[in-house]
């Protein structure tokens, strides 16, 4: 099995289906070689806004994956600092670092992602990172 940290533009993608990256979203969620890593701050960066604006079917679908999460990121301390350190080294936003650092913890295989591979967590070198 594969252990997959999926980044929340994924989740919004496969959620929304609006996008020509939903299918291959969905494709990655549905695929039975992969198990997933996450952490609180994808939850905190997808959730209250389907929540707050009722948006019913997609609160429902990032719950679904949520609950079928294997390995979660609680280490809050050493994530911050491993997240503050990797922003510091190659430029990442607050965010960015800490979903980074968060698979990086978790021994992730792969992090899945929507953002560009010109964007500055694709220098970090202790992670694969896979365009959707």
């Amino acid at each position: 099995m594969m252990l997959s940290f999926i980044d929340s533009g994924v989740l919004i993608a496969a959620a929304r289906g609006d996008s020509s990256r939903s299918q291959k979203a969905l494709d990655i969620l549905a695929d039975g070689d992969r198990i997933f890593g996450s952490s609180i701050f994808i939850q905190l960066e997808i959730l209250p806004k389907s929540v707050c604006y009722k948006q019913t079917l997609e609160q429902e679908f990032y719950e679904s994956f949520f609950q079928g999460v294997v390995h979660w990121m609680r280490d809050l301390d050493t994530l911050t600092q491993s997240a503050y350190e990797l922003a510091c080294t190659y430029g990442l936003s607050g965010f960015d670092a800490l979903n980074v650092a968060a698979a990086i913890l978790l021994k992730a295989d792969e992090f899945i992602t929507t953002e560009k591979p010109t964007k500055q967590m694709y220098r970090v070198p202790s992670i694969q990172f896979v365009t959707v």
